[in-house]
């Protein structure tokens, strides 16, 4: 059953001890195409811990999605160190990652419950083992009851809800959303800006979300990390220190105001 939208649990702003689960130092990529280089990101350098939720905001074309592929083992970084995992933490891209994007992209022939299986089939895991956890993701995201249904007889939020339990199915140390409810109308947006915190809370796994949304960069992170117009360059990493649980009204008062303007500054917006 879904919770109120009027407030979600979270757990406190504040790294988790011990060895981040990925550190980023001087993180640098460049694009080449014939004999043009493209600096898409110059550098980034942050410690990402476990159970942590990120936002990485900054204008457009700055990097944040490219930042997004190369933690996904999408792309190579070209300078710079990356370590996802350590000795004790193997860290596999391709078992270890989910991803959500802007888009839901359900396949249109395929239910509800088999889009969510989608990564499983793929991974060969076991059907009767994830065919049982894809009912209880499709529970935790407030699809209960639409696991026969295709994709075009839910609305845009539910398909979200859907996508988002398909990154959760294969159990993955870190999900990835790129702009995840840029698509969405305002209210739909804050509404799943609720459910996602409710989600992770309850999945307690590593969140990177990236957003062009300020409000919704503090309203969602534990942590949040700003950059800079393209080239991205890290202009800030800080944790969000906000009352918990977190509720639409807290966008209202004067502690979360100072953290939006605090992003303000950082990007030159008067």
């Amino acid at each position: 059953m879904m919770t109120s939208t009027s407030e979600t649990p979270l757990r406190p702003a504040q790294a988790s001890p011990g060895e981040a689960l990925i550190q980023m130092r001087q993180l640098r990529k460049v694009y080449r195409k014939r004999n043009e280089e493209f600096l898409a990101v110059s550098d980034v350098s942050m410690d990402i811990h476990e159970g942590d939720m990120v936002s990485l905001v900054g204008p457009s074309g700055c990097g944040k999605s490219t930042l997004l592929k190369i933690l996904a083992g999408l792309h190579e970084h070209d300078g710079g160190t990356l370590q996802i995992g350590g000795p004790n933490n193997v860290f596999n891209p391709g078992r270890d990652v989910g991803m959500v994007f802007q888009q839901p992209v359900l396949l249109k022939w395929r239910t509800i419950l088999d889009n969510v299986l989608l990564p499983a089939d793929i991974l060969g895991l076991n059907k009767k083992a994830a065919t049982a956890r894809a009912h209880e993701l499709l529970d935790m995201v407030g699809l209960t009851g639409f696991a026969d249904k295709l994709p075009y007889e839910l609305s845009g939020g539910m398909q979200q809800r859907a996508a988002i339990a398909r990154a959760l199915i294969h159990d993955p140390k870190l999900v990835l959303m790129d702009e995840p409810f840029g698509a969405l109308d305002a209210l739909t947006r804050e509404k799943m800006n609720l459910e996602m915190l409710r989600i992770w809370g309850e999945t307690k796994k590593t969140f990177v979300v990236v957003t062009h949304s300020i409000q919704e960069a503090v309203f969602l992170g534990t942590h949040c990390a700003v950059l800079t117009a393209g080239p991205a360059r890290m202009a800030d990493f800080f944790a969000i220190d906000l009352p918990t649980p977190r509720h639409l009204l807290l966008k209202t008062q004067n502690e979360f105001g100072e953290y939006v303007r605090r992003i303000y500054d950082l990007l030159g917006v008067d």
